[in-house]
């Protein structure tokens, strides 16, 4: 696997889901939840290069986008399995069709994200409660 020189630069590292991420920003402020204590919120770089796979997070996400090409974000409902749903498109306001510079995906929501042009599209995703990888699941292949 080649680590896109995007990923490189930012000091990106491969993500269990696919892509490249790197931790940018942890809130001090910790609040319990079911789960343990999580910090308020996380924020990530995650680069995508493909497609992701099917994961869902315990919190509330919600995906900045800033650069490269569009990305369709697939939800796929609360279930214990990724059901056929919703599809968003995250990227610049001003191209057709009309895509969204940002997106929630609700807690606990399976989804997966997929380019839509040829160059790896760079955003951030912000959580709340913060990210732990104890509150991810990837679905089975």
């Amino acid at each position: 696997m080649d680590t896109p020189p995007l990923a490189t630069a930012l000091h990106l590292v491969s993500h269990p889901e696919g892509g490249w991420y790197r931790r940018t920003w942890t809130s001090p402020v910790l609040i319990d939840t079911d789960y343990g204590p999580r910090p308020s919120a996380t924020a990530i770089l995650y680069l995508l290069d493909g497609e992701s796979r099917w994961h869902r997070v315990r919190s509330t996400e919600l995906w900045l986008w800033h650069g490269g090409s569009s990305v369709a974000l697939s939800l796929g409902g609360p279930g214990p399995t990724p059901a056929p749903g919703s599809v968003h498109r995250l990227g610049p306001t001003g191209a057709a069709p009309p895509s969204l510079p940002q997106l929630e995906v609700p807690a606990g929501q399976w989804q997966t994200a997929r380019l839509l042009g040829d160059e790896p599209a760079l955003v951030s995703c912000v959580v709340s409660p913060g990210f732990d990888f104890a509150d991810f699941e990837l679905a089975q292949p």
